[in-house]
């Protein structure tokens, strides 16, 4: 996580509230990564569904991003972890990529931590976001 500002619309914001509660009765509950999430929902700018820019990642958003050291792409779906599947590159808010991206715009950098240590990453390209394409309530 870094000290940059996100941005998240009022909708994913209530709908990741409720899955912050709902796993304090399931295994997730000593999950450090729902803490991560809690820390970027505390600091994050919270707008209306319509008012988020298009180049913001969103739930159900689809992201192209570059490994800053390698140069490699990859292509993820960020979901809620019911919807996660690993073959798709469906990839659960939980997940540390998910928490990372959430919220960052094209053009930002996060890193992520994977076990050989921390992966540099660009936010390259969203190739969909639930918003820009009219979905409100996704």
């Amino acid at each position: 996580m870094s000290d940059k500002l996100i941005q998240i619309t009022q909708l994913d914001l209530e709908r990741l509230q409720k899955l912050l509660l709902d796993a304090q009765a399931t295994d997730y509950r000593k999950s450090e990564y729902l803490e991560k999430l809690k820390t970027e929902l505390n600091r994050a700018d919270v707008v209306a569904p319509k008012d988020i820019p298009n180049d913001v990642v969103t739930m159900n958003s689809t992201v192209c991003i570059e490994d800053l050291d390698t140069q490699e792409q990859e292509i993820y779906t960020l979901v809620f972890p019911e919807d996660a599947n690993v073959r798709e590159g469906k990839v659960s808010i939980l997940a540390p990529i998910g928490t990372a991206m959430l919220g960052y715009e094209v053009g930002d950098t996060f890193e992520w931590e994977v076990p050989a240590g921390k992966r540099n990453l660009l936010i390259k390209k969203i190739l969909y976001q639930p918003e820009a394409s009219g979905d409100y309530e996704h």
